[in-house]
């Protein structure tokens, strides 16, 4: 039946804009994407983020613009990050802690890692303890000087609830010696202070601490990391503390199944380039660092479990 007349602008805007939707769709992407690092600069998330910006913006051939948020230990740019439209032109590279930890352990956070969907994981960090070279040669050294100081030592993390802060707190748990906490803003401010005298030691990624020269008395690790075979881990050392962190690029959830399928190949293409393997090895990662979209997902599953069975020992969890 032939149409009346009063219908056919109707059919054809709803044609035009249908077209302009796949056209859209097939050209992503068309303009600049943003990618939210909620760390300061000089973090293993900051320094393999841009290499992932420059290596995955080649590849979709558009620029990445990465935006530095830190604050609050990661939460201020994961928040704005899960408020972003799911097309593809917010991305966020972050330690997954953000996304599973703080959402479990602070009742104002409206995003969980269920809010994002992870494309590719690009680093797995140890954390270890650093102090001046005159100070503390192991663990043992540490929880006796705290001991022995009224008010005990004075420690550094990017914040609570950051993987640092946990092993501090698990080692408080298992060992019942108190110490108090100093948050920085990020990893590379806790060194410095540390260095400065401004805190007696600091729990970091070996990522920020390797290029000092503070001593490492620990690493919170199952085994040793073999880019620092000298240093212990706290296990050896007799106590059992290793919290894992890992991290990646994610997107918000929602993003059409095309733009994922253009992200995923672009981020693969990306970790097995040259560029960056060589920051990689520079920020010191373990053989086993990386992984795809589906492998992430199965990790950040079970850092979910392992850090739910964490903080509610520690009595951590939101109530």
């Amino acid at each position: 039946m032939t149409p009346r007349l009063g219908y056919l602008p109707a059919i054809a805007a709803a044609a035009l804009f249908g077209t302009a939707g796949t056209a859209h769709a097939q050209s992503y992407p068309d303009r600049v994407i943003e990618l939210i690092v909620p760390a300061t600069p000089g973090s293993s998330a900051d320094i393999l983020g841009r290499v992932i910006a420059d290596g995955i913006g080649a590849a979709l051939g558009q620029r990445i613009v990465v935006l530095n948020k830190p604050g609050a230990g990661g939460k201020l740019g994961t928040a704005e990050a899960s408020r972003a439209k799911p097309d593809g032109y917010t991305l966020l590279h972050t330690a997954v802690y953000a996304l599973t930890v703080q959402p479990m352990t602070d009742a104002q956070l409206n995003y969980t890692h269920k809010s994002f969907e992870p494309l590719c994981q690009t680093f797995k960090n140890d954390m270890v303890v650093v102090a001046r070279p005159d100070t503390y040669k192991a663990v043992k050294d540490v929880l006796a000087a705290s001991k022995a100081k009224p008010g005990g030592l004075n420690y550094g993390t990017p914040g609570v609830g950051t993987i640092p802060y946990l092993a501090v707190a698990e080692l408080t748990q298992l060992t019942k010696v108190e110490f108090n906490h100093v948050p920085f803003r990020g990893p590379p401010e806790t060194i410095q202070m540390t260095a400065a005298g401004q805190i007696d030691f600091a729990v970091s990624p070996l990522t920020a601490a390797a290029g000092s020269q503070l001593f490492m008395p620990a690493i919170f690790s199952q085994v040793r990391n073999p880019s620092i075979p000298d240093v212990p881990t706290a296990i050896e050392q007799g106590f059992n503390v290793a919290p894992l962190s890992i991290g990646g690029l994610f997107a918000p959830a929602g993003i059409p199944a095309d733009v994922r399928d253009k992200l995923d190949k672009a981020c693969a293409a990306t970790l097995k380039g040259e560029a960056f393997q060589r920051i990689a090895k520079r920020t010191l990662q373990p053989p086993d660092f990386m992984a795809d979209a589906k492998g992430f997902k199965a990790n950040i599953e079970k850092d979910v479990a392992e850090k739910q069975r964490l903080l509610t020992a520690l009595g951590m969890t939101k109530k």
